[in-house]
């Protein structure tokens, strides 16, 4: 027996199964339109699952909500598409590859064409420095790399000289690839202490790494173990406090920005007690840290 699904002001009939407006749960996040909107590109997969008349074969949750499988966070941008067929992204929007993929999924070619070209302009040209290969960001790169070799067997003499400017120009070019900045690592750990501080303590496991700093240099240095879903539309050059990691070992973080040329240059800790239970002298100890790293 299917859910009944009270998400519509007018009542469906045999002949129109789906309500005016309808609710959809989509990864997680609840949107909510009009039929029309859902239906609106003929050939999608939306389409395709808003004009048939066996509504019981689509998902439901526990609400009664249509459920769809996917990125719950860019269906927003394929519901905007699907109102009026344009597509307006943020500047410096991220996740192009991302979208395009879903465009795929739901049918939607037009979209994938809007997003296509605009993904190759970037990894051609470079104009995001957070996705383009430092090779490829101009195509006399291999001279570049000759004359800074080059330059590196010169005496220091000459490199106060008139041709000294031209070398360090050609230098300070090669160093803008990787930009200098700060990122913060903070963590917060607890454990268990009993009465007997000679026995083993219990540990709890790293909940969350938290990363903040500039958007663009935490994407380099942590790529794809980057989790960006609670602020997934920042802009490169701003800088964000809510970004986390996919693992939860600190030694994997610092060897990912050591890596990167990243070193610490400080840190700090707070810590608190309590007990654990009122019969016995179990403590839980719990601290917050936070590691800081700079690269010139």
């Amino acid at each position: 027996m299917a859910l009944a699904d009270n998400t519509g002001c007018a009542k469906p009939s045999e002949d129109f199964p789906f309500p005016e407006i309808i609710e959809l749960n989509v990864g997680g996040q609840v949107y909510i339109t009009r039929h029309p909107t859902l239906v609106s590109v003929p050939g999608s997969l939306l389409w395709e699952m808003f004009t048939q008349k066996n509504i019981r074969s689509l998902a439901r949750d526990s609400k009664g909500r249509f459920f769809v499988d996917r990125d719950g966070f860019l269906f927003r941008y394929i519901l905007d598409y699907m109102r009026d067929q344009q597509l307006v992204l943020p500047d410096h929007f991220p996740e192009r590859s991302r979208l395009q993929r879903e465009a795929e999924y739901f049918m939607l070619p037009e979209l994938v064409k809007m997003l296509a070209p605009k993904l190759s302009k970037q990894n051609s040209l470079g104009d995001d420095p957070c996705q383009s290969d430092p090779e490829e960001l101009s195509p006399n790169a291999d001279a570049t790399r000759n004359l800074t070799s080059a330059s590196a067997t010169l005496p220091s003499a000459v490199a106060g000289g008139p041709g000294g400017a031209v070398t360090a120009g050609v230098g300070a070019a090669s160093t803008d690839i990787r930009r200098a900045g700060f990122i913060t690592i903070g963590y917060r750990g607890s454990y268990t202490l009993g009465r007997d501080s000679q026995t083993d303590a219990k540990f709890r496991r790293v909940a969350r790494i938290m990363v903040c700093g500039k958007t663009s240099l935490a994407k380099e240095v942590f790529g794809d173990t980057l989790n960006e879903s609670r602020d997934p539309d920042r802009p490169p050059e701003r800088y964000t406090s809510r970004y986390y990691l996919k693992f939860t070992f600190l030694e994997q973080a610092f060897d990912k920005l050591a890596d990167a040329g990243f070193h610490m240059v400080a840190c700090n800790s707070t810590g608190t007690c309590a007990f654990a239970h009122d019969q016995t002298d179990d403590r839980i100890w719990t601290s917050y840290t936070e590691y800081v790293f700079y690269r010139e």
